[in-house]
């Protein structure tokens, strides 16, 4: 999904994203902001460097819209919501587009286009963001005061890379894979593996084992 260019390649959007010029500077989180709001294309945004997201593949979108499904379900009744990719998480000088995103506390900001205060976050991996979201969001959500899990899904396996928050605040790893099932701490409810890999084609028996 993300195509990351060097910092000297980097190019200042203006005018709506429409043009490009090169940057007297690095953008600001709210000329970011500003610019983004405006744009046609996505990008996030990392401590002044914008990065252009890239459609994902059908593949990627049925297991995100299978996640999204089952906890849609289970946030009924609850002050919980889900979002998906269109929705953007801001983290201090951060911005990222999530695959998945649930938020159980009133927003912090009248923008509607953002969120600030995630209880959990899921990414789907693909071969361009598997680096980034394995290290620079894994480091990025986990000072997220509000969040208590961020899931790594794999597109080609059944395996999830869970990490959460234990009860004394320090944060643990625990994959699953196979048949397994994931507990959600917000809304509270349990996520199958099955239920995330529905409707597409089962790995050989000796890829649902870790390696």
């Amino acid at each position: 999904m993300k195509a990351i260019p060097n910092q000297s390649s980097f190019l200042r959007y203006t005018d709506g994203m429409d043009s490009l010029t090169a940057p007297p500077g690095l953008l600001s989180i709210d000329e970011y902001l500003e610019l983004e709001d405006g744009s046609s294309i996505k990008h996030e945004y990392v401590g002044g460097m914008v990065y252009a997201l890239a459609g994902g593949s059908a593949h990627h979108n049925r297991i995100a819209i299978n996640i999204v499904r089952k906890l849609a379900d289970a946030a009924d009744d609850t002050s919980c919501q889900v979002f998906m990719s269109d929705m953007k998480l801001v983290v201090e000088n951060v911005a990222y587009y999530p695959d998945v995103m649930v938020v159980c506390v009133p927003p912090e900001t009248e923008n509607p286009t953002l969120q600030r205060a995630p209880c959990l976050l899921i990414e789907v991996l693909s071969p361009s963001t598997r680096r980034t979201d394995q290290g620079e969001k894994l480091m990025v959500y986990q000072t997220i005061p509000t969040l208590r899990a961020y899931l790594i899904v794999d597109q080609d396996f059944h395996r999830v890379e869970r990490h959460y928050r234990g009860e004394d605040g320090v944060w643990h790893r625990a994959d699953v894979f196979g048949d397994g099932s994931i507990p959600i701490p917000c809304p509270e409810t349990e996520l199958p593996l099955a239920s995330i890999y529905r409707g597409l084609r089962a790995p050989s028996p000796a890829r649902t084992t870790e390696s």
